[in-house]
């Protein structure tokens, strides 16, 4: 396994938000953590990634505590892609290269920048890259935030809501590429979304929040909608279509439609 998370409890002030997540994530699978606002998927992916310190258990990267290493250390290890990832007055070659921080030394080398580079073209930023980034497009600037996620050359990589602002086509063409990416590079990857179906097309795995534990761990096709009307509070049914699991809120019938 590359990620193992052990036992996490992480508390706001006196408020219980995580308590007792364990999971893990094995090179070239996606997990899906999935749940309501609120229930600490964003939480969970930041105290992964030490932006937030938990209160107990540990997260372990290639058998390493992410949480006893050096800023440096973890950014070499674990990719992470915010939610929003606001536009600034630098070209996206310039953005991507910012990733590289963690293993610049004296100054940008030749092989920095053809890590930059290789990042560009693989998604498809090559003939962008002298563009500046406040002048692109949601879906343009979450390929670069995750070019630059990976010319960290992370062993893990962290998406939080990476298609939350995306319309449909670029949904698909984001997800596509980071399933890509993950299976191509190895990586383990964890990703919190909103859009079960989605969630269910892309992931081998997935997680449901709920009562600040995980109240199911499994792949998606062991989810059953007594599953997501425990976790959600809503009615669904479930389909299955070309061997994908679909979800749908259930219809109640009116007295016109009996």
């Amino acid at each position: 396994m590359i990620l193992d998370v052990a036992g996490l409890i992480f508390s706001y002030n006196s408020r219980t938000v995580l308590n007792g997540i364990e999971f893990s994530v094995a090179p070239g699978e996606l997990l899906a953590v999935l749940g309501p606002n609120g229930v600490g998927k964003t939480t969970l992916l930041k105290c992964i990634n030490a932006i937030h310190r938990p209160k107990g258990g540990a997260v372990y990267v290639d058998d390493k505590d992410v949480l006893t290493l050096p800023p440096m250390q973890v950014a070499r290890t674990v990719g992470y892609v915010a939610q929003r990832n606001e536009p600034s007055r630098v070209t996206a070659f310039d953005a991507v290269l910012m990733g590289r921080r963690p293993h610049v030394r004296w100054g940008v080398s030749r092989h920095d920048l053809q890590k930059v580079d290789a990042a560009l073209r693989q998604l498809g930023l090559k003939d962008l890259s002298m563009r500046y980034v406040d002048q692109m497009s949601g879906g343009e600037l979450q390929k670069v935030a995750i070019a630059r996620a990976l010319v960290q050359e992370p062993r893990l990589l962290l998406l939080d809501e990476p298609t939350s602002s995306l319309d449909l086509k670029n949904q698909v063409e984001i997800l596509g590429l980071i399933r890509r990416v993950v299976t191509e590079h190895k990586l383990a990857s964890v990703m919190t979304m909103h859009d079960l179906n989605t969630a269910f097309r892309y992931s081998d795995k997935c997680i449901f929040l709920k009562d600040r534990k995980i109240f199911f761990a499994g792949s998606p096709a062991e989810v059953d909608a007594g599953i997501i009307e425990a976790v959600y509070g809503l009615p669904v049914d479930i389909y299955r279509q070309d061997g994908r699991l679909m979800v749908a809120p259930k219809v109640e019938e009116t007295e016109e439609n009996s």
